[in-house]
C-alpha cells in the first residue's frame, strides 16, 4: 500500500532543496551528511515541506527516516540559538519562490 501522504511530504521536503541552488536563493549547499551545513539545509527543507503541506492540506506524520536528521538538527540548534529562525525563514522564501511559480 502507497503512503500517499508520506509521498506528498517528501515531494515537498526535496522541492524546497531546488530553490536553494545557487542561481536560484543561493543557499549553501556545500555540506555533506553530518556537518552543520547538511543539517540546517535538511531543516529548511523540512521546515518549507511542512509549510508547503500545509497550504496543500497534505497532513504529516512523523517518519523513520527523520530520526537520523533530529540529532544533526539538534546540534544546529544548539550551537546557534537563532537557527531555528533563520532555518524557517529560509523555508519560507523557498515555498514563496516555489509557489509564485505554479
Amino acid at each position: 500500500m502507497v503512503d500517499i501522504p508520506g509521498f506528498y511530504s517528501t515531494l515537498c521536503h526535496e522541492l524546497v532543496h531546488w530553490p536553494g541552488a545557487e542561481k536560484r536563493l543561493g543557499r549553501d549547499m556545500s555540506g555533506r551528511f553530518g556537518t552543520e551545513g547538511y543539517a540546517m539545509e535538511e531543516l529548511v527543507a523540512e521546515l518549507g515541506a511542512t509549510f508547503l503541506c500545509s497550504d496543500l492540506g497534505i497532513s504529516q506524520e512523523p517518519r523513520p527516516d527523520h530520526a537520523c536528521h533530529v540529532k544533526n538538527w539538534l546540534a544546529v540548534l544548539k550551537n546557534d540559538k537563532k537557527a531555528v529562525f533563520t532555518a524557517a525563514s529560509k523555508a519560507s522564501e523557498a515555498t514563496n519562490w516555489l509557489v509564485e511559480r505554479r
